[in-house]
């Protein structure tokens, strides 16, 4: 065979040289943005880590009153547990527009969009942090661990998260983040997560890579050992800690009712919890989960099933309180309020598939492998009224969080590897 030309082996050899190093590079970027996902609890000492303020006693963590309507002030320190697939970046929105409009201190990650998930939570991944560090408003995602969080914030901080029908949030997490998840790799048929669920002990290892999106995401997410047997006393333990050491605990399914109560707990206007829905998936080609592949489902995911069980009741109790008929009247408000943005802010009245996207500061994050994450197109005439609350009630997660101040220098790298890549 003859000798290659010199010209061809000397762009092959750049090419090896110019690969290893990209190779090389990614690996350590994955090392450093990527943590174990079996960390330990974060351990802490008080010479490096002084805490904001005190802690509470168990008996004043129990869901204080913030008084009636005339005499209560707004809250404005919240810690926001971010749940996976809940329609939490749409909370997200609201809480960010609300700090930035009253000029509150956001504990934001540093370098990504996240704190470090799934690791637990330390207050040192706080962006800036100091020792004995106050902050108004904590809402990123993170996997929970009180102690830390609740070092960052005053005593009279409210802890509010959110919670979705287990099989449905199931079904949401396999359909976004199962690319990523190697254990999801060797299902065949094109209706992947009815294969899964008819064996999912076959297709799951608990110890695997990304696996916590498979199964019970609620309670690893607030910080509790996701592979616990249902029967174990320990659930029931678990689900009561959340319950004191949360004001409230929205619902998804009751998405105005439960903004609702957010507001009159806080003690907000009508204006700061208006909202666009987010983040929101492009409908599946697969059928929605029904009948025996739901109940799979939430067999699968039975410790979020009974976390679930308890904080619908607890919510409906709360419903109850608050008046029925009163409820039916905030909410009837809150949705012609919307409405009203609807008409005012949207280009086209409804949300788009990425590709029809046309300010790339509008586009959201999309999943790896595809574009299934819709989002919305402003309107090109807005008055100067609501021109700016109508681009921030638009504008996407990422971008938010930088026009807020985050360094987000990993998750900007990641995007132009992917964007370069066209993953």
């Amino acid at each position: 065979m003859p000798p290659l030309p010199k010209k061809r082996w000397e762009s092959m050899a750049k090419g090896l040289v110019l690969g290893a190093l990209f190779t090389s590079f990614l690996l350590l970027l994955y090392s450093y943005a990527v943590p174990p996902l079996h960390a330990g609890l974060a351990s802490t000492t008080p010479e490096d880590m002084a805490p904001c303020s005190p802690s509470p006693s168990e008996s004043e963590l129990v869901n204080p009153a913030r008084g009636s309507a005339r005499e209560c002030q707004p809250q404005r320190d919240i810690v926001f547990m971010k749940t996976h697939k809940t329609a939490s970046s749409t909370l997200l929105n609201i809480l960010f527009r609300f700090g930035q409009k009253h000029r509150l201190k956001f504990a934001f990650p540093s370098g990504r969009n996240d704190f470090d998930y799934p690791a637990f939570f330390e207050r040192s991944l706080v962006q800036d942090y100091q020792p004995g560090a106050c902050f108004n408003i904590i809402c990123n995602h993170m996997r929970f661990h009180y102690q830390e969080v609740r070092g960052l914030v005053p005593p009279n901080a409210t802890f509010i998260t959110v919670l979705r029908d287990p099989a449905r949030l199931f079904e949401s997490s396999f359909h976004y983040f199962g690319s990523v998840v190697p254990l999801t790799w060797k299902l065949s048929s094109q209706d992947k997560l009815a294969e899964f669920l008819q064996d999912p002990d076959r297709y799951y290892d608990p110890n695997g890579y990304n696996a916590h999106y498979l199964r019970n995401l609620l309670f690893f997410d607030l910080g509790y050992d996701s592979s616990l047997d249902p029967s174990s006393p320990q659930v029931e333990e678990h689900i009561l800690e959340v319950e004191r050491r949360f004001h409230l605990v929205l619902l998804q399914e009751y998405f105005d009712e439960s903004l609702v109560l957010l507001k009159d707990l806080l003690c907000w206007e009508l204006e700061d919890v208006l909202y666009f829905k987010l983040n929101a998936r492009r409908d599946s080609p697969v059928p929605r989960l029904s009948g025996e592949l739901y109940r799979r489902a939430t067999a699968w995911n039975m410790l979020d099933a009974r976390l679930y069980r308890h904080f619908n009741a607890s919510f409906w109790h709360k419903v109850e309180a608050f008046g029925r008929e009163r409820m039916a009247h905030e909410v009837a408000a809150l949705r012609s309020a919307n409405e009203h943005m609807r008409r005012i802010c949207i280009d086209g009245g409804q949300a788009v598939d990425a590709a029809a996207i046309q300010d790339s500061a509008m586009q959201p994050w999309q999943p790896l492998g595809t574009k299934s994450i819709l989002g919305y197109n402003l309107k090109k005439s807005i008055g100067r009224r609501h021109e700016q609350l109508c681009r921030r009630m638009l504008t996407p997660e990422i971008q938010y969080l930088m026009d807020l101040g985050a360094n987000l220098w990993v998750t900007k790298l990641w995007k132009l590897i992917r964007d370069f890549l066209r993953w």
